[in-house]
């Protein structure tokens, strides 16, 4: 859109926790317009958080909050022309866009588990993500590192 911005939809927090953030995180996880059975993979993926990690003095949804914080990057790259070279130049990430890479990258990287079901998975990826491992980590890790490596190219961000 040229001109104006799209106006921002207002989401409903989810029955259970009454979070905004969990109704965002099982939009990312839906298929095909399936949201009762997104709600209740989310919900049996906390449930086995909370089983898995009874030691834990911290409640499950804040496991998975710690989580989504873990594997959140801060700066990507974005590919740039100049002068008939294309240059990775590293920029900072809007906060919208930093927690929409970090649920996207959750979801895709559980799927890409071994595992029965898909909150076996989820859950996981959410221990991984937890205790700083698992491939949406590493994803994040990768992202701040060709940022790194890029960075004599930081005077060229738009």
């Amino acid at each position: 859109m040229r001109k104006s911005k799209p106006k921002k939809r207002i989401l409903l927090p989810d029955p259970k926790f009454h979070d905004i953030e969990v109704t965002r995180f099982v939009n990312n996880l839906m298929l095909q317009g399936k949201k009762s059975i997104a709600y209740s993979i989310f919900y049996d993926a906390i449930d086995m958080v909370g089983e898995k990690m009874k030691d834990s003095d911290k409640a499950p949804i804040e496991v998975w909050k710690q989580a989504l914080e873990n594997i959140t990057p801060q700066i990507e790259v974005k590919s740039r022309r100049v002068g008939g070279a294309n240059f990775q130049v590293p920029t900072e990430i809007r906060p919208e866009r930093k927690i929409s890479i970090s649920m996207k990258n959750m979801v895709l990287y559980a799927r890409k588990r071994s595992g029965h079901s898909m909150a076996e998975k989820l859950c996981a990826e959410i221990i991984a993500a937890y205790n700083n491992e698992g491939a949406a980590f590493k994803r994040k890790e990768d992202m701040h590192k060709m940022a790194e490596a890029n960075k004599a190219f930081a005077h060229f961000r738009f």
